[in-house]
């Protein structure tokens, strides 16, 4: 079995697998588990977790180039550190809806806009959960309910940072820290799919100023190459070229001196 088809066998249980961890871990959290109900909780979080890293490392021990798979394949080392970000790829239904894109860059513009506010989304709400987790019996904790660390995670996430909510544990700095990082690169991600949709918009009716895509460019590279073909070499059937501006004219040839008369015909 290849890479390919493993990852096409296992990826609706990744999906179920993965929103079984956003329950389960959503509800070990806000409603504060203890006894049985935690201890069930958290096994399916670690069951589900455990899948994905073992997803992960057979489809890095199937990989023909490993190095280039790690490489190229980013998103699944997130996936298999976070399983709930998987969930983001649900919105690919988004990215395709009729009339929203037209153009390969407008396509692409729409995927980043729709997959980075969904991560922008997953990430606000685990990193919320997490902090309430490390927090909620801190001696000195201002961040107790789900509610209050909505707000913290809305307020780090856009680099606000009003200060009324900090994490005061070690495990909730850290995820201060992740969650910094994470909106600063989603941001910029943002903006700049924001600013290249600007820059499109403003530039639609003066067309002769877009540079041409190397598709536009293979096409009439295409279409010259067919025109050549149609026509047949040079010379074989086009007329001979007539003199051009400025050239001399041609010679005039040599009269012929008439011949003496002929009989007359009788009358």
């Amino acid at each position: 079995m290849d890479e390919y088809t493993w990852h096409k066998r296992t990826s609706v249980a990744l999906m179920v697998a993965s929103l079984a961890y956003l329950v389960a871990y959503s509800w070990r959290v806000i409603f504060d588990l203890g006894g049985p109900g935690r201890l069930v909780a958290t096994t399916i979080v670690l069951v589900t977790w455990l899948m994905f890293i073992v997803d992960y490392l057979v489809r890095l021990s199937l990989a023909d180039q490993r190095g280039r798979w790690f490489r190229h394949n980013l998103p699944a080392l997130a996936f298999a550190l976070i399983p709930v970000l998987r969930l983001v790829r649900l919105l690919r239904v988004l990215t395709r809806v009729p009339g929203m894109a037209t153009s390969a860059g407008s396509i692409l513009r729409v995927q980043i806009l729709v997959y980075g506010v969904g991560a922008a989304a997953v990430l606000i709400y685990i990193a919320s959960l997490a902090v309430l987790e490390a927090e909620r019996r801190a001696p000195d904790a201002t961040i107790t309910t789900f509610a209050i660390a909505i707000w913290w995670a809305c307020v780090t996430v856009t680099t606000t940072g009003f200060g009324d909510y900090v994490p005061v544990t070690g495990a909730g700095q850290w995820v201060a820290v992740g969650l910094m990082f994470g909106g600063v690169a989603l941001a910029g991600i943002i903006t700049a799919a924001l600013a290249s949709w600007v820059v499109e918009r403003a530039s639609r009716d003066r067309d002769d100023d877009e540079p041409a895509t190397r598709a536009q460019v293979r096409g009439l590279e295409l279409q010259i190459a067919a025109l050549t073909e149609r026509l047949g070499p040079a010379g074989s059937s086009a007329p001979a070229p007539g003199p051009g501006p400025g050239s001399p004219p041609p010679p005039i040839p040599p009269a012929v001196p008439p011949g003496p008369p002929g009989p007359s015909a009788p009358r």
